[in-house]
């Protein structure tokens, strides 16, 4: 009931009170005050307002708890409001938020303590009356704007062309500084005096922002009350206010308190004991899986066959089935290590990484396009990132530095000054495309104003916030979060630790031409960097130098035949002519125009022309020129067809001096609130120690804001990193998380089956030195995973859902999954790794496809994935759209899947190149038992052979029986058949 209330609120709240504290004064001192309800006298504040607060209030708004960000202390406070504007604007009730949300009993939310209706009369009293002060002066404009009133203001408006890596006429107006320096017309401002200042000059005038660049620009001129305020803000002096930014303290929080950090998920992780089992069990993972199943009576399923562990464990690792000769190599091998053994393989094949690349990609909300509008702009450097991204998995790189470089890559080293782009400093910073993909229209200008590009900067926050953190951060944008304890001001001092890479005020856009910055343009080409590695450059330099070469070659040698054609013609021309004129002209022809005598110019305009054949007389004077013109043309367009474009990356990388950031009322950029700092959520500290940020590196441009926050994330008992990682590892092995919610561990999230196990985990995942592949056998040596999915009764009656991991659960392949299986037991997989993605194109039918080669084709994760043109199979199978991430895939069952897998004519191609891989077995017992190995990974039995001969049998007759039937061609019709159902059955998707 108290949360339907706070809702209530929270409804009430939005639409009131839309500006910002001086601009509800200035608002007020041009409207008319109301005059107060009848009563004795103007209640004063200390006596008759404060203990009202006192009594009803200030527990939640107070000294210690502060909740909406707004204190109720002072009137001072009250003016300056909280998260969603002003408290009350004196002499106005009806504009003052308090008021209202008193009046409706959306405040206080208990109804213990609703103020009674003399005790309400009294407030609207008081703030009719002006809201007078403890010291009896008037409130009406007791807080002056200053110069935070007008700074996010030049930001939003002026800044484009007046702020730090651009400045107009020498005009920077991000500080107060900057306006009484003026820059080529003289000072923009004159404290005190309006009418002189030519900045306000400018705005009233209409002349600035201009009109004819707004588009350009993506800016909006400044509105009445924004230009009205400025006004007020230079009569008054300018003054400027020494505020210092909202930074946490070692002064206790008053919005977050101890009782908040003690949730489960805000602590630190615990050590756990292993529990006492009944049964003895060889892995800790197995101690607290069977805690839970012997308090149910139960016991682990038993063992799963060896043929399906190793097609579980294959797909599990690999996303592909085992081949027939390594299925009856595991079969028949006796050793007791060797399903130790077959983990440790599949860990080190580079298929490996593919398939566990594919998940943090899906994490990243990887896409190689911008998305947003029909045009859907492409990324050409995306690819670099997955790339960066698979060859980590097959490296095994550690989860800390892992998550390191992709956060602040950039400043981990130097790159614009190290003499050369070592691999390690090209990875770093292809890296930081993980704050880059999310969607973006920011590069059109028409989709690329502050409030479009906080939505980029919202979404990057999210996919951070729901991929590493396991918290739904974007909840707390608007408003204080509803369950979790992080309050609106947190939000936004995290913002601020991305400021110097992702500024609202100063953006990147996501297009390929120059941009401006403190790189220069032969470096910098808009959010593109140069820093390829040293070798991939000078072979590019090297390849570009051979194919100039070879075009300087051609061209020389057009022109010379050119040169050869053109002085025959005009020879021959000459020696028509009368030898005195012919000599003449030569003189002529020899004198540059400018030098040439009044005689010169007459002959020249009766006979230069005639003198200098163009191509057209030359091809008429010589048929064969035509021809000679044309191969060394289609030389020249073949050679330049082979030009590469300079390599790049796409990266994120700290520009330095970031803009000043502003917390914005109910997440609206046109309401900026107080100034805050960069900070990390206050309910995963310990409410003591301030966020540390130092530069990277002595003299270092770069702030190094993100590296103090990559490095908070991954230090030992960080409370969710390790916790968020170790559980989408489980999710993927098992089907479900131990938390079942992979991307919210708050309380509005599901709790954990296993508490003490996540923790275990995490620990463990730390100690092991954040190795993936540590973890991949710690859980895949467990008894737990190598249960069989067979369903009992009993196991079913008790575990209906699988919580307690009764058993193995039974997953259908994803859409990679499928796919690249059909490619391999087709044949057709083409296993090239890394390198731009595939295209996809349409076909007549409608559907997008894959385009192949003739060695085949890729694996999906090396197909473009755009996000307007996703590839058939992708979207009939549950891959996702990425807006902007995906923790969890669904898996639907519905009939297009069918009806794809049945009529897709690629499906039934690969079935013919399934078939082709049986044709070469003696009989079709054999063809039966191999395909089954293939396909299914396992050898097919008695009843199904029979089956599989007698279908064969009678297909091939009923083919043969066609008219000009071939007996062989009949054969493998019906081979084809008999795969194409293999590739439709359950046993081939899915996975038990």
């Amino acid at each position: 009931m108290l949360l339907c209330r706070i809702a209530t609120a929270v409804i009430i709240l939005v639409g009131l009170l839309l500006q910002t504290p001086a601009m509800a004064q200035n608002l007020a001192a041009a409207t008319p005050a109301k005059k107060p309800p009848p009563g004795a006298g103007v209640p004063a504040f200390d006596t008759d307002i404060l203990p009202i607060l006192r009594e009803k209030c200030l527990r939640c708004h107070g000294e210690t708890a502060r909740k909406g960000d707004l204190d109720l202390r002072t009137v001072a406070a009250m003016l300056r409001g909280g998260e969603s504007g002003p408290g009350i604007v004196a002499s106005h009730p009806d504009k003052s938020l308090l008021l209202q949300k008193v009046k409706t009993g959306a405040m206080p939310p208990a109804k213990k303590d609703v103020l009674s209706p003399p005790q309400v009369l009294v407030l609207e009293r008081w703030i009719a009356a002006g809201a007078a002060g403890a010291t009896g002066q008037p409130a009406n404009g007791l807080i002056p704007p200053n110069q935070h009133d007008i700074i996010p203001i030049m930001l939003r408006r002026c800044s484009v062309c007046h702020g730090g890596h651009r400045q107009e006429a020498g005009l920077d107006l991000r500080t107060r500084a900057g306006m009484l320096r003026g820059g080529k017309s003289g000072p923009a401002l004159v404290a005190g005096n309006p009418d002189a200042s030519r900045m306000l000059q400018k705005v009233q005038a209409g002349q600035m922002p201009p009109h004819d660049r707004l588009v350009e620009v993506s800016v909006k001129p400044m509105e009445g009350a924004e230009t009205d305020l400025l006004a007020r803000w230079i009569a008054l002096g300018a003054p400027e206010v020494a505020i210092q930014p909202d930074i946490a303290s070692t002064v206790p929080d008053p919005l977050v308190s101890d009782k908040d950090r003690d949730f489960w998920a805000f602590r630190a992780p615990r050590p756990a004991q292993l529990p006492d089992t009944a049964k003895r069990v060889a892995s800790p993972v197995d101690a607290f899986i069977l805690q839970g199943l012997e308090a149910r009576g139960l016991g682990f399923a038993p063992e799963a066959d060896r043929a399906t562990l190793l097609r579980r464990a294959s797909f599990d690792l690999t996303g592909m089935p085992p081949e027939p000769a390594e299925l009856a190599a595991f079969v028949a091998n006796k050793d007791p290590h060797a399903y130790r053994q077959m983990i440790d393989r599949l860990l080190a094949s580079p298929r490996y990484g593919e398939r566990w690349g594919r998940y943090w990609l899906d994490a990243a909300g990887y896409a190689d396009s911008e998305g947003k509008r029909e045009q859907d702009l492409p990324r050409p450097y995306a690819w670099r990132y997955r790339d960066y991204v698979i060859r980590a998995m097959n490296a095994d790189k550690p989860y800390d530095r892992f998550l390191l470089e992709q956060i602040a890559g950039d400043e981990l080293a130097d790159y614009e000054h190290a003499p050369e782009i070592t691999p390690e400093i090209h990875d770093n910073l292809v890296a930081t495309g993980f704050l880059r993909m999310v969607p973006d229209a920011t590069w059109a200008n028409i989709t690329g104003y502050v409030p479009d590009r906080m939505e980029v900067i919202a979404d990057e926050i999210d996919v951070l916030g729901s991929a590493v953190l396991g918290l739904t951060l974007k909840c707390a944008r608007c408003h204080t979060h509803k369950f979790d304890p992080i309050p609106h001001r947190d939000y936004f001092r995290l913002l601020d630790i991305f400021k110097g890479a992702l500024d609202e005020h100063d953006w990147l856009k996501p297009e390929v031409k120059p941009g401006i910055g403190p790189l220069s343009q032969d470096t910098q080409t808009g959010r593109h960097l140069p820093f390829v590695t040293t070798p991939e450059r000078r072979a590019w330099e090297k390849s570009q130098a051979e194919i100039t070469r070879e075009v300087t070659g051609v061209k020389e040698a057009l022109e010379m035949k050119r040169l050869a054609l053109f002085t025959k013609i005009r020879e021959k021309e000459l020696a028509l002519l009368p030898p005195a004129l012919a000599g003449e002209l030569r003189t002529l022809l020899a004198t540059p125009p400018e030098k040439r005598s009044e005689p010169q110019r007459l002959l020249a305009t009766q006979y230069e022309k005639r003198l200098n054949p163009d191509g057209s007389a030359l091809k008429a004077f010589d048929p064969g020129y035509l021809k000679v013109v044309l191969e060394a043309q289609a030389r020249l367009d073949a050679l330049e067809a082979k030009r590469q474009p300079e390599p790049r990356v796409q990266a994120l990388w700290d520009r330095g001096r970031p803009s000043p950031t502003y917390i914005h009322q109910r997440g609206d950029p046109m309401l900026a609130g107080r100034l805050v700092g960069p900070g990390v959520p206050s309910v995963l500290t310990d409410g003591k120690t301030p966020f540390a940020v130092r530069p990277p590196w002595p003299g270092a441009r770069q702030t190094g804001r993100r590296l103090a926050f990559a490095r908070w994330l991954t230090s030992p008992g960080h409370p969710l990193t390790a916790r968020v990682a170790v559980n989408r590892i489980w999710k993927h092995h098992f089907g479900a998380g131990i938390v079942r919610s992979l991307g919210n561990f708050g309380k509005a999230g599901t709790p954990p089956t296993h508490p003490a196990l996540l923790d275990w985990l995490a620990l463990e995942y730390e100690r092991q030195g954040w190795s993936l592949k540590a973890m991949h056998r710690l859980i895949m040596n467990s008894a737990t995973y190598r249960q069989s999915s067979a369903l009992e009764e009993d196991r079913v009656r008790l575990d209906p859902d699988n919580s307690l991991l009764s058993r193995m659960p039974m997953v259908r392949l994803d859409a990679e999954a499928l796919y690249d299986t059909m490619l391999l037991v087709a044949g057709r997989l083409n296993e090239t790794p890394y390198g731009p993605g595939d295209k996809v194109q349409g076909r007549p039918d409608g559907l997008i496809t894959p385009t192949g080669t003739g060695a085949g084709w890729r694996r999906l994760v090396y197909v473009r994935q755009a996000r307007k043109q996703i590839a058939t199979h992708l979207e009939n199978f549950d891959f996702p759209q990425m807006n902007p991430n995906c923790l969890e895939r669904g898996e639907s069952m519905v009939a297009p899947q069918a009806l794809h897998l049945l009529n897709n004519a690629m499906v039934f191609e690969l079935a013919g190149g399934f078939a082709k891989r049986l044709a070469a077995e003696p009989d079709r017992d054999r063809q039966i038992s191999l395909a089954h190995q293939i396909a299914l990974s396992r050898p097919p039995t008695p009843e199904e052979v029979a089956l599989g001969v007698a279908f064969l049998g009678e297909v091939t007759a009923a083919w043969a029986s066609q008219p000009g039937g071939d007996p062989l061609a009949a054969g493998h019709k019906a081979l084809t058949s008999y795969c194409h159902a293999l590739l439709n059955s359950a046993g081939f998707l899915y996975v038990d």
